[in-house]
């Protein structure tokens, strides 16, 4: 597989790692429901850098990035920030998909089901 340059550029390598070590419930708890092709047999990334944004999860054969948002996205500055960055991601042919942090304790079967249904194939 080709290197792309947008994918782990290595300045965020460090950053990344501090993420993985340090996840919200919300991420851990989907995490053991996403890693090791759980889902469709579909590998998932988790803290994975697209150009200079980290995606909380990565799915590569589906260009399916799934993001977790907690209270600090409910102010105007955050959602236009995550604004900029969906717009950055879809224009490199990404998908984004958002969850609330309560979803996933709340309605994880509708979160799968949902991430299930973003899927290009069967």
């Amino acid at each position: 597989m080709k290197h792309n340059p947008l994918h782990t550029r290595k300045y965020l390598k460090p950053y990344r790692k501090k993420l993985r070590e340090s996840m919200t419930p919300a991420e851990a708890f989907l995490w053991r429901h996403l890693k090791s092709r759980q889902l469709c047999n579909r590998r998932f990334n988790r803290q994975f850098s697209i150009g200079n944004y980290i995606a909380d999860f990565y799915c590569h054969s589906e260009k399916l990035i799934i993001e977790l948002d907690g209270e600090i996205h409910n102010t105007p500055e955050t959602q236009a920030y995550d604004d900029k960055r969906t717009a950055y991601l879809e224009s490199h042919g990404y998908r984004v998909i958002r969850f609330e942090n309560k979803m996933v304790f709340d309605d994880l079967v509708g979160v799968l089901e949902e991430i299930r249904a973003s899927f290009n194939s069967p």
